[in-house]
């Protein structure tokens, strides 16, 4: 039947084609003379594997593979260079191959849901023009750094896998509008997500978050979903504090970043001859309460943001924990701030 309808294709040259649920195990060959498609529709078929003809349909911007009995990325895929929208959501991938990653340098959208995938390739970064992936229930356990350079990525669907921990590169996804991770084991949100200027929508619930990122309040956040987290809760409770012991790094460390504030240091011209000391202090940080940079000893503090007044989310109200780190206890007795002391059962 398939094969009938394809041949009678023949005759009219169509831009779409759709073999959706035939109970297709395979494709028939003669696709491949249809190279005038532009949209092929397969889902909900028992296809296990591509015919190489395929790889001939060079106009090809749209291909559904959704609710198939795929194991792998086909290499026929790896032809099609004009390949926009890719679904294989519903198949049994466990692996994507990354030959077949680096021929499809246009793609934008990339559906992989509900397969059997524990981890995705380093070679993921070859899909340099992606702007939406969606790896939703699978059993992935991390994200490889390599995605973060995917600068032109758009939206981020990772939810209902295993992932306990983020790229600390996330930063680096400039472009970044949604993010959703919810029903994963994450404890912690990198640093990085403070960098995503662009960033409108976080969808972290049910995860074993306990505190945001120090810099949350300066996305553009329209919707910020965290329930079924363990939040740090706003329970005070009286402490006894000892005054710190700077290291002798630490020192200097905090006076060197003091004084490359000044344009006429003459550290702020030296540090030029010390690659690695300039690195190192490209690492420093700054206290949440007086300003200024410290290297490696902190306090790490809360401060309890409202969720609608100052992260202006229209969808959520309440309080949520964002990480603060002060420089020392001499600014955390500074009286007047509403930073607290974290305190772990």
């Amino acid at each position: 039947m398939a094969d009938t309808m394809l041949l009678r294709a023949l005759k009219g040259q169509p831009k779409n084609i759709s073999l959706a649920n035939k109970e297709l195990d395979t494709v028939p060959r003669v696709i491949g003379k249809l190279q005038c498609l532009t949209s092929v529709n397969l889902k909900n078929n028992k296809i296990t594997s591509l015919p190489k003809e395929l790889g001939y349909l060079s106009n090809l911007t749209v291909l559904n593979l959704g609710n198939n009995l795929l194991e792998e990325l086909p290499e026929p895929l790896g032809s099609l260079h004009s390949l926009e929208t890719l679904h294989l959501f519903n198949n049994r991938i466990i692996t994507l191959n990354t030959k077949v990653l680096g021929g499809l340098r246009n793609l934008t959208l990339l559906n992989l849901n509900n397969n059997l995938m524990k981890n995705l390739p380093g070679g993921i970064n070859k899909l340099t023009k992606l702007q939406s992936l969606s790896v939703d229930g699978n059993k992935l356990t991390t994200l490889p750094s390599e995605l973060c350079a995917l600068s032109n990525l758009q939206e981020l669907h990772a939810a209902n896998n295993l992932i306990v921990a983020l790229p600390l590169e996330m930063g680096f996804l400039v472009n970044l509008r949604k993010l959703f991770l919810q029903q994963n084991r994450i404890k912690e949100l990198p640093e990085g997500l403070g960098k995503l200027y662009k960033l409108r929508v976080i969808d972290i619930a049910a995860n074993d978050l306990r505190i945001f990122p120090t810099e949350l309040n300066k996305l553009p956040l329209r919707e910020l979903y965290s329930e079924e987290n363990p939040l740090l809760q706003q329970l005070p409770v009286h402490s006894v504090q000892e005054e710190e012991i700077l290291s002798l790094k630490e020192i200097v460390a905090r006076y060197i970043l003091k004084e490359l504030k000044d344009r006429w240091s003459y550290l702020r011209k030296a540090i030029r001859h010390y690659p690695n000391v300039r690195d190192m202090l490209a690492q420093a940080s700054k206290c949440a309460l007086c300003g200024e940079s410290f290297l490696n000893t902190w306090l790490e503090c809360v401060r309890f943001v409202d969720v609608h007044k100052e992260l202006k989310t229209s969808n959520s109200t309440g309080v949520v924990p964002v990480r603060a780190l002060l420089c020392s206890y001499k600014c955390f007795n500074t009286p007047g701030h509403d930073f607290y002391g974290v305190a772990f059962p």
